[in-house]
């Protein structure tokens, strides 16, 4: 069902909820408070969000996006890291839409530790995450939720390019081949400044996610991250030199590669996350392999 109009929050709603907490956002946390109604019933929408699923949510924040959510979704599981906004939000909750509150369950945690959720395991994430961590908590939820199969996120704009970005663009880098290990990303529109509270100095940008299988490898996810992380550390030396250190010199990088079928004098950015699982394969460092 669409969230009734008063239950959701508008710029008044959210400066009388701040002031009321005493609330000063943080840059620290990258606390930017959503104010816009049509924005969070568009995220929602993008989505896909309906009555079969079970929503992760995190940094909720005051709860624009929540009370949206939990008014489509099954249930919602929020993830708040911040002691005044964990403690308020359910309160909000049961105020706004005292129907659904039941749906809802609040985790007061980091994000990037959280391995457990109460209540049904999450198959959607839907958050407007904190630009300062976004990528490291996008990594690490689909990495502990597997049962995730799709995702929509809002990040700094530049962060959503990165995360969508095909081997060979400019801005393919390490964020893109470790995302593309889990999940097929897509840009999914764009947000603007005026949106949030306080107004950010970037613009925000929407990435879809869709989960599929990792490649087929004998590799570790951590041994493939590892040579992601080695290839992109210098990303304008060739693989046979930016690998060096990893594969035990030149020369068994320039094996690595070859065993893997990818020319060393190749960059990183050139790579598919299927490339790196076949070079995690075939390091050549006196038979070990990276931990």
């Amino acid at each position: 069902m669409a969230a009734p109009e008063d239950a959701l929050l508008g710029p008044a709603d959210v400066r009388s909820l701040a002031a009321a907490l005493g609330l000063r956002p943080t840059k620290q946390r990258g606390q930017n408070f959503v104010i816009d109604a049509n924005t969070v019933r568009r995220i929602v929408r993008a989505a896909g969000v309906g009555p079969d699923d079970t929503v992760l949510e995190v940094g909720p924040g005051l709860g624009s996006l929540t009370l949206a959510l939990l008014a489509a979704a099954g249930h919602v599981t929020a993830v708040e890291i911040d002691d005044t906004l964990a403690a308020a939000l359910p309160a909000t909750v049961a105020a706004r839409l005292p129907e659904r509150s039941g749906r809802f369950s609040l985790v007061h945690a980091d994000a990037l530790r959280v391995t457990e959720l109460p209540g049904p395991p999450p198959d959607a994430l839907v958050a407007n995450l904190p630009y300062n961590v976004a990528v490291p908590v996008l990594l690490h939820l689909l990495a502990a939720f597997p049962g995730i199969r799709r995702g929509l996120v809002m990040v700094q704009s530049e962060v959503a390019d990165r995360l969508a970005a095909p081997p060979g663009s400019k801005v393919y880098g390490v964020p893109s081949v470790k995302a593309a290990w889990y999940a097929e990303a897509r840009r999914a529109g764009a947000i603007g400044r005026t949106v949030f509270w306080p107004a950010p100095n970037v613009d925000s940008g929407l990435v879809a996610l869709t989960r599929r299988e990792p490649p087929t490898t004998t590799a570790t996810r951590e041994e493939v991250f590892a040579v992601v992380d080695a290839a992109f550390a210098q990303r304008r030396k060739t693989l046979r030199s930016a690998l060096a250190s990893w594969a035990g010199g030149p020369a068994a990088a320039e094996a690595a590669c070859a065993a893997a079928g990818v020319s060393p004098q190749a960059r990183g950015e050139a790579l598919s996350v299927h490339d790196f699982a076949r070079l995690a394969e075939h390091r050549c460092a006196a038979g070990e392999r990276p931990g």
